[in-house]
């Protein structure tokens, strides 16, 4: 089965190969010249549906399933912010590192060096049989200093509940049974299945 990612974040396109290794996994890009999506949902799941959506349509393959994720870190000291703005939260053309830094900053200028903080995850499925959505969640703690190299976006900057160690000091295989997306692509996986 051919399921074509409405991303081109290759972090999440390898993350989700490697979960959905079943299935025929392309990146949307990897088809057509990627092209911008105007995220404007309420939520994660409306911006999820928005991209999924738009790259089904531009498929014009009525066999395709289009899978696209929108996910984010929300920070209890900053009211729930940067929540789904996070992928773009130091502005337009931001990268991960300018992203991580003005978070670290926000909640410094809250005075404080950490929050309790939570990812959440949804997973949209676009197909010409129907569209749905799951979602997950994973919780923990915002710190205000970037620890360890691995993951991308906020890892080094979160400690999942139970942990001591940042997502950007966890091994890969540890965080994969802890990740929001990871929860999200597993219920997702049955969906695709049935």
């Amino acid at each position: 089965m051919k399921l074509v990612l409405a991303t081109s974040n290759k972090g999440k396109v390898k993350e989700i190969k490697a979960m959905y290794s079943d299935f025929d996994v392309v990146a949307y890009s990897e088809l057509m010249t990627p092209f911008d999506i105007v995220e404007d949902g309420i939520d994660f799941k409306a911006n999820a549906l928005i991209k999924a959506r738009a790259v089904y349509d531009a498929l014009d393959d009525a066999g395709a399933i289009v899978l696209a994720d929108d996910s984010g870190i929300s920070v209890d000291v900053l009211g729930g912010a940067p929540g789904i703005y996070s992928a773009r939260y130091a502005g337009e053309g931001a990268d991960d590192t300018d992203n991580l830094h003005r978070l670290m900053d926000a909640i410094k200028a809250k005075g404080v060096t950490h929050s309790r903080a939570h990812y959440t995850a949804a997973i949209a499925l676009v197909s010409a049989h129907a569209e749905e959505t799951v979602h997950g969640w994973m919780y923990g703690t915002a710190i205000t200093e970037a620890r360890g190299r691995g993951g991308f976006g906020y890892d080094p900057m979160f400690i999942p509940l139970g942990f001591d160690n940042t997502l950007g000091e966890l091994s890969r295989e540890i965080k994969v049974t802890l990740s929001h997306r990871s929860q999200a692509l597993e219920r997702a996986k049955i969906l695709l299945e049935r």
